[in-house]
């Protein structure tokens, strides 16, 4: 039955929510990933809309921008996974998340079609290495236990609830003052939280 299914899903997240209470490490990684996965995904699913509406660009030029981002993320993917086997995986995505708060303000002042496409290559290189990293790095932070599917539900939710909340605020801000602009503002300090946080780790480990 549907509703068994859903009512032992609630069950399972329930019960990974309440070991996180003893993972501290754990919890506030997971933590600083929901802040930072908010401006990753907005960042990803509206840079085109921040192009057609604050630049003008035409189609074509926004296919140009998806295909930079995308073929350029496979070369930053194998790059982060060179600088986190050199400086660990929390120092590799503490790189990530300042070239991501870099990106921002870059974007800020961005107004021309080649000033954009430089801010996609960027973004391609951070992309699919802080992606990468955090999976890498959440599953290498998890307890002994047999039931990894439950722990990677969770983050999956996470990852979704930071979509939604990430590109919600990032539409709120712009209705309230009329630019896209104004919401960089807000995934800036998206990032700036998810670093602090990390910095906790980091500081521990």
């Amino acid at each position: 039955k549907k509703s068994n299914i859903l009512f032992n899903g609630y069950k399972e997240l329930k019960k990974v929510w309440h070991q996180l209470n003893e993972l501290k490490q754990l919890k506030i990684f997971l933590l600083s990933f929901f802040f930072y996965t908010m401006g990753v995904q907005t960042v990803m699913y509206l840079a085109a809309l921040f192009g057609e509406k604050e630049l003008k660009l035409e189609s074509g030029q926004l296919i140009v921008t998806i295909l930079i981002i995308q073929f350029v993320a496979i070369a930053g993917a194998y790059l982060f996974s060179s600088l986190s086997s050199k400086f660990g995986n929390i120092k590799a995505l503490l790189l990530a998340i300042i070239l991501w708060i870099g990106i921002c303000i870059g974007a800020y002042f961005v107004y021309s079609a080649m000033e954009f496409y430089l801010i996609a290559f960027c973004v391609g290189m951070v992309m699919g290495g802080i992606q990468s990293l955090s999976r890498s790095t959440y599953s290498k932070m998890l307890p002994p236990t047999k039931d990894h599917a439950s722990f990677f539900s969770f983050y999956d939710i996470m990852e979704k609830t930071g979509i939604v909340l990430g590109t919600a605020s990032y539409g709120l801000i712009e209705e309230l003052t009329g630019s896209m602009r104004d919401s960089i503002i807000a995934l800036i300090l998206y990032f700036l939280a998810g670093m602090i946080l990390l910095l906790l780790i980091s500081k521990k480990k």
